[in-house]
């Protein structure tokens, strides 16, 4: 191997040092070169680098720039245009298509759009609005106006506002890109009675602009396209449903446009709701879309806050729709029929203005609680629409997802203030249900933010039970433990024999409520479980945070007897439905106390039950001294030195871990319903099924 061109080839053999030569006289004109020189020559930095960058530079010269002609710049980085080559970069074909055809309507054009997904795969939309222009372009002698507009980015006639007030289309790249990304495209345009069509593939002509003869009662545009398998991948296919919703969306948002879906039946799910043929005409719009959309939920208000705006020329038009229920919250929003996912200025301004109003309303009636309140808290049970029209919209990337114009949120402010005003004082005692409800939703946030600033310190005060809970003096969860007991009594003894560093007592005034059985409102309202809840400080349900739980394990602590059990199993049962990830996260213990003292002289043990009394009895007490069996009524009546060292003390306690079976969860979820819930003879079958003595029973 010739290394003669390795920059480093040499550098190995300047490192051992020379062995003497017999030197020989060299011609005059020969150079020699030492092995100093040589290292000095390939260690040098700025020669090395120089010769790296000769190199370089030499590699990469005009050949190697690229110029992407026409559409082949969609088709090598179609991300750029659509998001993406899944499924929701194929429907955004759709939306493009659609689009255009909105913008006829919008603009006074068209009042109708036929959508049609054939057996083939191929989508048509078609609109009678007045059609692409056929005539030759002035820019491109040779070629249509309709023939630019495909195979030409950046090329339509949303440039100028002279044109559209207002469109959705800006930037000219639309149905250029649907081309480009189409295997199969066919237009067909009707003007002047005359019907014109052009073929195209993968964005390149594949005719010129056939006349197809003269006919009558036509105008518009169709287009219909089909997905490039080579982009989409061989099983790409449009979906229906979301078809569907996007057509059916774009009636909603202008009540002066019809739109008719056709839809081949072997796209179609038997079980399913898509109808083969629709029409869609929404003349009421976004209130008529709200009030579909969320059903039969309860609503807070009685009436749905709805309006519009109308504006000459489209420019700074605005529909909305907004109430407030319980369900999931949502905002849909639009910039021109454009379906803006990801928000923008519009509905900041959307958001404002509600605030404001409410807040405005809530100082004239004397609330001042209303103080608190902010956008999100208005906006966290909210269900809204919300439509604008601007001209020349700035957007967040070409897939439009997020309105970035300034002036949206001036425009939707100011459009919806008075309304929202006039609905609020309407009707008084409407609008004081909804600021009630607002304002709970501002009350739980300033809650939740408290409870995560509250130090250790403060959770006596926290809790609103001075003195019920006694909390310990480490800050950190780790190794911190919350014996839950019942009674004051229990508590104390509890309180004197704990360590105070990592050892916290929370008595419970008898029995807690059996949350199986009751409902969220009851729940709510239930004080104890409030505190126990708040001593925790790691939420309930959906709301659990593992990382907010302030003790390292949970022990419930209760007597040795009936109502001791009793307790417990109430206990298990809320810690099971509502902190089901407390369980499993293994933080949940039962204490096991004694039941028995049994001393003989100087000797005395304790016995958890009468089973282990008796074998007590059996092994350790086998003297003649008289033996004393006392038993504890409850853990108030031992001393606290007795229950550190039966109970609480680490190193003398025994604990029973309380886990949820994954294997058996279903059996474990009857078990509860038939223990805890309403049915009592689910209960007794239950009781029947497993205890030995249920044939006996006397009932």
């Amino acid at each position: 191997m010739d290394d003669s061109n390795d920059l480093f080839s040499n550098l190995g053999a300047a490192l051992i040092p020379p062995k003497p030569v017999k030197r020989t006289p060299a011609p005059e004109q020969q150079k020699t070169t030492s092995i100093k020189q040589i290292v000095e020559r390939n260690t040098n930095p700025e020669r090395t680098t120089k010769a790296l960058k000769t190199a370089a530079e030499s590699d990469y010269s005009a050949a190697d720039i690229e110029v992407l002609e026409g559409l082949e710049p969609v088709r090598r980085r179609p991300g750029m245009y659509i998001g993406g080559t899944d499924v929701g970069a194929l429907h955004h074909l759709f939306a493009e298509v659609i689009d255009n055809s909105m913008d006829e309507a919008v603009a006074g054009h068209a009042n109708y759009i036929d959508v049609e997904l054939d057996a083939d795969g191929y989508l048509s939309v078609t609109d009678n609005g007045r059609g692409i222009p056929i005539d030759p372009h002035p820019k491109f002698k040779d070629k249509s106006a309709l023939e630019v507009i495909m195979t030409t980015l950046h090329a339509g006639g949303k440039f100028d506002s002279n044109v559209y007030e207002t469109s959705g289309g800006l930037h000219g790249v639309g149905v250029s890109v649907v081309n480009a990304l189409s295997d199969d495209l066919i237009v067909e345009v009707a003007r002047n009675r005359h019907l014109y069509s052009q073929t195209f593939s993968r964005g390149i002509p594949q005719t010129g602009l056939v006349d197809l003869g003269t006919v009558q009662n036509r105008r518009g545009t169709k287009i219909r396209f089909h997905p490039d398998a080579d982009i989409f991948g061989k099983d790409a296919r449009f979906e229906p449903a979301r078809l569907f919703k996007m057509a059916r969306s774009k009636a909603y948002l202008y009540g002066g446009v019809e739109i008719r879906w056709t839809c081949d039946p072997s796209h179609l799910d038997e079980k399913g709701d898509i109808p083969e043929k629709a029409v869609f005409h929404f003349p009421g719009g976004l209130k008529d879309y709200l009030d579909a959309s969320i059903g039969g939920e309860h609503k807070v208000t009685r009436d749905i806050f709805a309006g519009r705006t109308e504006k000459t020329g489209g420019h700074g038009t605005v529909e909305w729709a907004v109430t407030w229920y319980t369900g999931d919250a949502f905002i849909n929003s639009y910039c021109n029929t454009i379906p803006t996912a990801d928000g923008g200025t519009h509905e900041a301004g959307f958001r404002l203005a509600l605030t404001r109003g409410l807040k405005a309303y809530a100082e004239l009636t004397g609330n001042k609680r209303a103080s608190i309140i902010s956008t999100d808290d208005v906006m966290i049970s909210s269900a809204a629409m919300l439509s604008v029209f601007v001209r020349e919209p700035e957007f967040v990337g070409q897939t439009k997802d997020k309105l970035a114009t300034v002036e949206a949120q001036r425009i939707v402010e100011n459009a919806i203030r008075d309304p929202f005003d006039h609905f609020l004082a309407a009707s008084p005692q409407e609008t004081d249900k909804l600021l009630e409800w607002v304002l709970e939703r501002a009350d739980d946030r300033v809650r939740r933010r408290k409870e995560k600033e509250v130090s250790r310190k403060t959770a006596v005060r926290k809790l609103r039970l001075p003195g019920k809970l006694s909390d310990c003096s480490q800050s950190s969860a780790a190794g911190a433990e919350l014996f839950i007991v019942e009674g004051d009594s229990a508590g104390g003894s509890a309180k004197q024999a704990r360590n105070r560093a990592n050892q916290a007592i929370l008595p419970l005034r008898g029995k807690i409520l059996n949350v199986a059985s009751a409902g969220r409102d009851k729940l709510g309202a239930n004080q104890q479980i409030a505190d126990l809840v708040q001593a925790l400080g790691c939420g309930t349900r959906g709301k659990y945070r593992e990382e907010d739980l302030r003790y390292d394990r949970i022990i419930i602590m209760t007597d040795a007897d009936v109502d001791g059990a009793h307790i417990a199993a109430l206990l298990i049962t809320f810690f099971y439905q509502e902190l089901p990830e407390l369980v499993t996260g293994g933080h949940l213990y039962l204490a096991v106390p004694p039941l028995y003292r049994i001393t003989q002289g100087a000797k005395t043990l304790y016995a958890r039950d009468d089973a282990h009394r008796a074998e007590l009895m059996e092994s350790e007490f086998k003297g003649r001294g008289k033996v004393d069996i006392g038993r504890f009524k409850g853990l108030g009546e031992m001393l606290p030195a007795q229950l550190k060292e039966t109970t609480m003390h680490p190193d003398k306690r025994t604990l029973l871990r309380v886990g949820i079976d994954i294997a058996m969860e279903d059996e474990t979820r009857k078990a509860v319903d038939s223990l805890m819930g309403t049915k009592p003879e689910a209960r007794f079958q239950f009781i029947q099924e497993r205890a030995e003595f249920a044939k006996d029973l006397d009932i």
